[in-house]
């Protein structure tokens, strides 16, 4: 007897041989996507991951370095404005790798960031806030790092945007070093902005370090208008201020600081603050 396979059959069959392609050369991003170690794939990578509200881990190459040499986010930004969920697991870097001025990631109010295992964001150099993350939304990182950041505004490292109303932005590191990048105005390493939240926690004896960030007010961290800022066992050390608040600059809001010793900032740990850092002197 002879046996005949239904057409439909081999159309899914097609389809299916067709994604799993796709997937491999790094034109669709599922769950789990890996992603090849270059600025084009990391790119289409992301694009892929915005066509749908649908949440996107995309696994880069380990050890990568990802040298972004053009803005791929409009004329500021380095990635793809991100619009919906996106997680990234490295080890891995993301870098500008050119004379262009550009940060690295911009995040929508409708989207989020999560960088994961050892994700670091570097040389990023903004005109306006935000010279590593630029975060209307909402961003995460989890043993990951901002470094060596620029942004002639506010927050060197990450900018939590000023938002009036509508979504407000939220950022929360976990055992995630902010060092040594640089705001002309304030927050050299972290802007949490009017109606935003910054949650930072480290881990008992070995805390989570904010150093070497330098800013004109607020060289570790700029906290204005904020709904929260939390620190907890988070290390402002050795960062520097052109003007006061080497370390923590606050203006209004709500600040909480457990095990969170904020001290040998320059020229002064939190003065000029109104109110008062809590449990900052000098």
């Amino acid at each position: 007897m002879r046996y005949f396979r239904p057409q439909g059959v081999l159309v899914g069959a097609a389809m299916l041989f067709a994604s799993a392609g796709a997937i491999g050369n790094q034109t669709a991003a599922f769950a789990d996507t890996p992603v090849a170690c270059s600025e084009s794939a990391l790119v289409a990578a992301v694009n892929l991951a915005n066509t749908t509200s649908a949440a996107d881990t995309l696994t880069l190459a380990s050890g990568c370095i990802y040298g972004l040499t053009a803005p791929h986010g409009g004329l500021t930004d380095g990635l793809p404005v991100i619009t919906t969920p996106i997680e990234m697991i490295g080890p891995a870097t993301i870098t500008r790798s050119s004379l262009l001025p550009f940060r690295i990631a911009e995040v929508s109010t409708t989207g989020s960031l999560t960088l994961t295992t050892a994700v670091a964001l570097t040389n990023g150099s903004a005109v306006g806030d935000g010279g590593g993350i630029l975060n209307h939304g909402a961003v995460t990182l989890t043993s990951s790092s901002l470094s060596g950041n620029i942004a002639t505004f506010n927050g060197g490292g990450l900018a939590n945007a000023d938002t009036p109303s509508g979504t407000a932005p939220a950022a929360t590191f976990t055992r995630s070093p902010v060092s040594n990048n640089t705001a002309l105005l304030r927050g050299g390493g972290i802007y949490n902005g009017l109606r935003a939240t910054l949650t930072t926690t480290g881990v008992s004896g070995s805390p989570l370090v904010i150093t070497g960030n330098t800013g004109s007010q607020g060289g570790g961290i700029a906290a204005i208008d904020s709904t929260a800022t939390t620190l907890t066992e988070t290390a402002v050390t050795v960062n520097n201020a052109l003007l006061t608040a080497g370390g923590v600059y606050r203006v209004a809001g709500t600040m909480t600081t457990t095990n969170a010793p904020i001290s040998a900032n320059t020229p002064n740990n939190c003065v000029g603050s109104a109110p008062a850092v809590p449990n900052c002197t000098g």
